[in-house]
Parts: structure tokens; sequence; C-alpha cells
């Protein structure tokens, strides 16, 4: 028999895009949706149906610049510890399953990469002032293990609205004793994993009409004390997508297997089987296309108490994305570029990111 519509419509909606955090302040944090259009890097409310689940394979590549070596250079002469980095790159495995048809695990481990870290030196030799600029070198390594939870509280499947709560928690299981090509210890914020325990919580809304579909969400990262007596800084992630089927769409009445004018009488699907009940729907081509606007606050860091001032800020992406899926089968990239670049104090900026990935539905 074919699959029900509930799961059909709920195909890993949101299920990875849980993960997609961005990078923005230099610490890097869906599948196909086959009964509606859905976002990329957005959190859907749409959950997985009971015993049901979902892996994939995620990519991310953000490019920073707007810091150079003569920036570098001056700001040692000013006494300014600043820094600057080349891309952040994270390929991450994710898993999620349907506990109930509401209540929705996800998890997300990253392999993150930090290239061409510069720094800024200040010294005296010999009573003459020397400032340079220390290569550092590459980072990377096992990130952190994230676990999120998300309970749908609201399905109202005569409007096709959906809301749900997120939370979750961020465990230490990353590197955090990485060194660099000088031999030396790369500060926290270089690390491939944090060194501490982070909570999440947060809300998702969604609303479809036709083949179009509406998806926002806030997350807040409550971020604990963790390696080298740092904390990374709290962070505020909210998100919002507009999504329109372009291959594929087929309206909920169809998916029940009654036309619209039954349904509008108030018919209800029969439920005795026919033989070819039992012969699955041949798999179709579902396309997708998505724009979001993808934000993150990032509050300074701090070091034994003491504030960064040339770390956190905030940045919003303009983001268009695609999604081609095929049975359980699919795949997705989405292309930010910033419209809010707003770094704390001399820090890199996001020049643009890249996400992509590929996931399967069972």
């Amino acid at each position: 028999m074919a699959q029900p519509a509930s799961f059909t419509r709920a195909v890993c909606a949101g299920a990875f895009a849980l993960f997609a955090t961005p990078a923005f302040a230099h610490h890097p944090g869906g599948a196909s949706n086959t009964g509606g259009a859905g976002p990329i890097v957005t959190i859907s409310a749409s959950t997985l149906e009971a015993g049901h689940g979902a892996v994939a394979f995620l990519y991310e590549y953000i490019s920073f610049g707007g810091l150079g070596d003569r920036d570098l250079i001056d700001a040692a002469g000013k006494h300014i510890h600043a820094h600057s980095i080349g891309t952040i790159q994270s390929t991450s495995a994710s898993f999620a399953y349907g506990i109930t048809d509401d209540f929705t695990i996800s998890a997300r481990i990253p392999w993150v990469n930090r290239t061409d870290i510069r720094e800024g030196h200040h010294a005296h030799i010999a009573g003459v002032v020397n400032n340079t600029v220390d290569y550092r070198g590459d980072s990377k390594g096992l990130g952190d293990l994230t676990v999120l939870g998300q309970w749908r509280f609201l399905n109202n499947r005569a409007t096709r609205t959906e809301a749900a709560f997120l939370f979750g928690v961020k465990a230490p299981t990353g590197s955090t004793n990485r060194f660099d090509q000088l031999g030396e210890l790369f500060e926290a914020e270089f690390q491939p994993g944090s060194g501490s325990w982070d909570v999440l919580a947060g809300a998702a809304f969604t609303q479809r009409f036709g083949a179009w579909s509406f998806d926002t969400n806030v997350l807040g990262v409550i971020v604990g004390r963790g390696t080298q007596d740092t904390k990374l800084g709290d962070r505020f992630l909210y998100n919002a997508a507009v999504s329109y089927r372009l291959v594929g769409y087929a309206p909920p009445e169809q998916r029940a297997g009654l036309p619209s004018s039954a349904l509008a009488h108030g018919a209800v699907p029969h439920r005795h089987e026919h033989p070819l009940d039992k012969i699955p729907a041949p798999p179709q081509w579902i396309v997708d296309a998505v724009l979001e606007l993808n934000g993150e606050w990032h509050d300074y860091e701090t070091v034994a108490g003491v504030r960064g001032v040339n770390s956190g800020g905030h940045v919003l992406l303009l983001s268009p994305g695609l999604r081609i899926a095929r049975g359980g089968f699919s795949g997705y990239a989405s292309f930010g570029i910033p419209i809010v670049n707003e770094m704390n104090g001399l820090q890199s900026k996001t020049g643009y990111r890249l996400f992509t990935g590929i996931a399967y539905a069972f």
C-alpha cells in the first residue's frame, strides 16, 4: 500500500535543518518533503511519522574576508589582539527518528575544519617594535554532538497549520587539543569542539497553502563554560522561508484518493482494501524552489570572565535554494549572501555560505 499522507507530508521536513546553524561569528554550528514544499535551513514544524526515520550527510562551507595582513599588523601596533580566518567547513552525519507522529528526535555530529587562521603579533626585539603576522594554519577535528527534540503541539489538517516546540542539548564531544603549525595550542574559539554543555530551546511554525509553504523558527542557545575557561557566547538563531513545489505537487484531496468536490461535502476516504491498494505507487520526481532568510545574533565570548571585544555580532543571510527528490532520496543546496553583516570589533566578515546535502528517508 502507498505510504500514508502523514508520512509523505513530513519526510525529513526540518529533521536535519535543525542543525544547519550558521557559523557567522566563527563558530559553526532538510531533506525531501514529498507532500508539500518545505525549507532547507529553516526548521519546519513538521515531524516524522512514528517508526520512520531518515539519515543525511551535510556539508557547510563559509567563506570569510575583510581582514588582510596589513589590517592585522596595524591592529597589533595598537595592541589589539585580532585574528583572521579563511573558511569554516563542516561535514556532518545526521539521523532523525519519529518517536510518535508528533515527536521527532534528531542528532548531528560534525567534522569541522577552520582554515587559514592568521593573527597579528606585537613584539619588542632589542628595543625595536616589531609588528608581524603569525600564520597559524588550520584547525580540524571532530565537533560537538547536538541532540534536539521536536514536539508538534498543533497539527490542523484542515488549515494545514503546524507548530512545534524545540528543545535539546549540545554535548562536548569535539576535540579541544589542536595545536597550530607554530606548536601553540589554538584558543577555544578555533578548536573543533567547545568543551561546553549548551542548552537549546525554541519554536517552529509552518503554514501550507496549495503548492506553497511558509516556515519560520527561532532557536536560542545558552552556552556553558568550556575549554580554556572560555564561554563562546550565547546565540539566537532565527529563520524564515517561502517554498514552492515546482514539480510533483499533488493537492491533499488527490493524495487522499477523493476529488475536491467530494471532500467539500464531508466525504472521507473509504477504508476497505482493493487488490491494487497493495501495489506501491511509483516514485515521482519532486523539485522545490526555496528562498530563505537565515539570521544569527552571537554574544561576546568571555575568557576567565573577561569579555573579548573582537567577538560576536549579527549576520543575516538571503539564501535561495533548490531541492530535488525521488522516492526516499533527496539532494538539496542553498547559497547564502549577507544582507546584514555587523561584527563586534575587528573581525573577519562572512563572505558567503554554501549548504548542501543528501538524505534518505525510510
